[in-house]
């Protein structure tokens, strides 16, 4: 009981610091972005109507539909929109146009995460550095200069891994989350009527009395609940019970703190729209508070980072991305990976985004309809999880998801109003992301059944390759083939030039599903062919780790055990050669042909020894 009490508070303080670190930060921002929008006068009615939605967004959005609803949607104990996506089209496979447009949809989510991916460490780093042209009008022109130094720190130190700070992400966290709290607490002490704001008539007669000044100001109040999805992608590391937690016991009342502290303090020292997190804190705390402030959003903005390193793995998994080269950086923590190609993308579109917008207020502009485009997309999906998974009533389901839609649509809406003024840039990210993701995967489709239909049968060529068989030599060959029992472009080309068959063959196909996980048990499906031969299919989940030669041992007992100095792994490099025909648009073609020719080595993303693997290679055309 002591040990599972121990594992809890360890798990929440992890969760503080992962999962809490972007919504955490907000507070620097969302009110200062609210009231210097020039759409709200600074009056108390205004203040206590604003306070109110604050109190409401992150009651209804982050409490009741995260935690209470979508936390409960896990798959095999795995969170995030890749594997709602995976249970979503899961549960309608019967219903095949349907699954294509769940597919479709939750693919653009996930694109469109990248661009939520460069807005948030940009605005937060930024927000954070800010407060030091509190201090002395001199820091103005370095505050860019110096968040754009910290980011790149932040990203250059990436290929060493979390392991070794990634312990102190939780304990800087809480400390961030107490002392938020604690600047609120003086200035609600001093004007407790501020707590009033709680009252959802507040939030309701300035509905009514501004209701287009409103729709517009749920543009900038989604602010402060950026980072709500980061709670579903990372349950499968720390489980709901820790998030829940964390959430019910430190981060929403600290947070709550904090905006009503806010308000308390422009409610009588309207001077602090300004920068009213920050000119809550006594003069002498400000330097400290800036550098804690700042540790802050780089630890919220690793820990973005690396979901954007796990989602591009599970899209390389499901065939939505080409192999790159990943890196791990913990031996004892599998999730733990480093991908430089989407590491650097990232720093290079964030350099961009603060080159064009500058400083926060003006990247506040271009944030929002990433985050509220996935919070859409998870709504819609829940819905048809708990309907065809988990076979709830109709009346049910709509009522579930029904009003979370209506709040989902109404800030997307609002956040649509921002596009011509920098919404445009992360949806422009989105867009990419998803054409290379939709090139690449339909791209692989057509280059597929071109292979396939050009194949030869295995089993036939094998009996006609043995009533006069070729010289066998000692050891094992590994033949790896996107399609099973079709004869692999390498044994040809092997047979052709070095005229040999080794004395056990193995033809090896790696299936990636549309499940996080897949157990030892379940990996291996082996059929034997005769003559020393066999079939082999290798079963992994989108978030497990593909290992050829580790999963190779477990067929010992079938009669072939593979020696690490005796077994060669022979591979097919093709080359995809685009032409006109009824595959694709020339342009995408092209596209694909270029990222089919850019991809990591099949070897490497494989775990196949170095010294052990050869490549033939041979054209295709699409």
């Amino acid at each position: 009981m002591q040990s599972s009490k121990s594992s809890l508070a360890a798990l929440t303080l992890g969760a503080i610091g992962i999962v809490y670190g972007d919504i955490g930060t907000s507070v620097l921002y969302a009110l200062k972005v609210v009231f210097n929008s020039g759409l709200v006068p600074l009056t108390p009615d205004n203040v206590y109507g604003i306070l109110s939605l604050v109190f409401w967004t992150v009651t209804v959005i982050v409490s009741l539909k995260y935690v209470t609803l979508i936390l409960r949607a896990d798959y095999n104990g795995e969170g995030g929109l890749i594997a709602m996506l995976a249970l979503a089209s899961t549960a309608v496979s019967d219903r095949p146009r349907l699954r294509g447009w769940l597919l479709g949809i939750g693919i653009f989510g996930t694109a469109i995460f990248y661009g939520d991916g460069v807005i948030t460490p940009a605005i937060s780093v930024l927000s954070a550095v800010e407060g030091l042209e509190l201090l002395s009008p001199v820091f103005n022109p370095y505050i860019t200069p110096a968040a754009l130094v910290i980011i790149f720190l932040l990203f250059s130190l990436q290929k060493n891994g979390t392991s070794g700070i990634g312990r102190w992400f939780g304990p800087v966290c809480a400390v961030w989350f107490v002392v938020i709290a604690a600047l609120g607490v003086p200035h609600i002490a001093a004007h407790p009527e501020v707590l009033g704001a709680i009252d959802p008539q507040h939030a309701i007669r300035f509905v009514a009395q501004q209701p287009g000044t409103t729709f517009v100001l749920l543009g900038a109040l989604v602010l402060c609940v950026t980072g709500t999805e980061a709670l579903y992608a990372d349950m499968g590391h720390f489980g709901k019970k820790p998030i829940r937690v964390a959430w019910f016991a430190l981060v929403m009342p600290a947070l709550l703190i904090n905006y009503f502290g806010q308000g308390a303090l422009l409610l009588y020292t309207p001077a602090a729209v300004a920068n009213p997190f920050y000119l809550m804190a006594p003069e002498w705390a400000l330097v400290p508070l800036v550098l804690l402030a700042t540790a802050a959003t780089v630890i919220a903005s690793q820990a973005l980072l690396s979901a954007a390193f796990s989602v591009t793995k599970q899209a390389i998994q499901l065939g939505y991305l080409p192999r790159m080269r990943i890196l791990h950086t913990s031996v004892r923590e599998a999730g733990q990976i480093y991908i430089p190609a989407v590491n650097w993308s990232l720093f290079g579109a964030i350099v961009v985004a603060v080159a064009l917008f500058r400083n926060s207020t003006n990247l506040a502009s271009a944030y929002g309809i990433a985050v509220t485009t996935d919070m859409l997309i998870t709504t819609v999906l829940t819905f048809f999880v708990i309907r065809y998974a988990w076979k709830l009533p109709l009346a049910l389901c709509v009522a579930a998801t029904g009003v979370f839609f209506v709040v989902d649509l109404m800030f997307f809406s609002s956040n649509a109003l921002k596009f011509l003024d920098g919404g445009w840039f992360p949806v422009l990210i989105g867009l990419l992301m998803f054409t290379v993701m939709m090139t690449w995967k339909r791209g692989r489709a057509i280059m597929n059944d071109k292979l396939r239909s050009d194949a030869i049968d295995l089993r036939s060529f094998l009996e006609a390759v043995f009533v006069n068989p070729p010289t066998r030599v000692e050891g094992t060959a590994v033949f790896l083939t996107a399609d099973p029992g079709s004869v692999p472009n390498a044994l040809l080309h092997n047979l052709k030039h070095n005229k040999v068959l080794h004395r056990h063959n193995l033809f090896v196909t790696v299936r990636s599903h549309e499940v996080p996980w897949i157990g030892i048990g379940k990996r291996v499906e082996i059929e034997p062919l005769g003559h020393d031969c066999w079939q082999v299919i290798l079963h992994y989940g989108f978030k497990n780790d593909p290992d050829v030669p580790r999963a190779l041992d477990q067929i010992r007992g079938h009669g072939c055990a593979l020696e690490p100095m005796t077994t060669s792994y022979f591979l097919s490099r093709d080359t995809v050669v685009p032409s006109v025909g009824k595959g694709m648009a020339p342009w995408r073609e092209k596209l694909f042909a270029q990222m089919h020719h850019n991809a990591s080595a099949a070897a490497d993303f494989l775990r196949l020894p170095n010294n052990s693997v050869v490549e033939l290679g041979s054209k295709v055309e699409i």
